[in-house]
């Protein structure tokens, strides 16, 4: 007896077209395994694929159009990221949110994409409030002068960017800011959390989570990490960007208290 094909929830247009880019530069894949990989991936981190369901290779070449081979590159990048596992005779099972690699780009840009994108930023956000104070501290002690110099002229460019009202400016130094801290930091485990902080600085523009104009405390504040870094003074240095970690949950408190969204798992 052939079991019921696994109805696989529709994305809108512009979801999938705002992460389909995304996605082909975070998993390698290009064209028609990028668009079906996205389609899967949000539809599991979603909700709308739930823990157990199992996917079929047939059903899913059918319901995409696409090849075989198409379809097992998908579905082999998705049990990388540890949200399906293959099981022999029964066929691919989407995973409990405890088996997703959390840290992956991806999941995370998708995860950001579904309702409960405040969860996900509640859990990302307390995640930095834990390490960045700690890298603007050891940044103090080993960032070299070329570095400290950097991170004070990102915070003026950011400065600059702000009273500007250059969004897009403003988001990509912030990035670079806090990718430089980590860096400075001297400790690579931190560094390799920058691509998180990436993700949920750009999730937050994306959906409207952050204030449009940058309050004057926040682009004190990140000038106030980089000339303590470039005094080596690390006290200050991590009592800036604790601030700075302080606020974020602050300005997304209100949204979570809402209860709109449900903490991420």
């Amino acid at each position: 007896m052939t079991e019921p094909a696994t109805e696989l929830p529709a994305h809108g247009a512009d979801t999938v077209a705002d992460t389909v880019a995304d996605t082909a530069a975070a998993s390698g894949l290009t064209g028609l395994h990028a668009q079906v990989l996205d389609q899967i991936g949000l539809a599991i981190c979603g909700g709308g694929l739930t823990e157990g369901q199992v996917l079929y290779i047939d059903d899913l070449v059918d319901r995409y159009g696409v090849s075989r081979s198409v379809v097992r590159e998908v579905l082999r990048v998705l049990s990388s990221m540890g949200l399906v596992a293959s099981r022999r005779r029964i066929g691919t099972i989407i995973q409990p949110s405890s088996a997703w690699n959390v840290y992956d780009p991806q999941v995370i840009r998708w995860r950001l994409a579904s309702d409960g994108r405040l969860g996900q930023l509640r859990s990302i956000t307390e995640l930095r409030s834990a390490v960045e104070p700690e890298a603007a501290r050891l940044a103090a002690e080993r960032a070299t002068p070329d570095h400290a110099g950097d991170l004070v002229a990102l915070a003026g460019r950011m400065w600059a960017a702000a009273q500007g009202e250059d969004e897009s400016a403003f988001l990509a130094l912030d990035i670079e800011f806090h990718r430089l801290v980590l860096a400075s930091s001297g400790n690579e485990m931190f560094l390799k959390l920058n691509e998180l902080v990436a993700e949920v600085l750009t999730g937050r523009h994306h959906y409207g989570l952050m204030p449009h104009h940058p309050h004057e405390e926040a682009l004190q504040l990140h000038a106030d990490v980089a000339a303590a870094i470039q005094r080596h003074d690390g006290d200050r240095a991590r009592a800036a960007m604790l601030r700075i970690m302080e606020q974020a949950m602050d300005e997304m408190k209100a949204l979570w208290e809402q209860g709109d969204d449900q903490p991420s798992s």
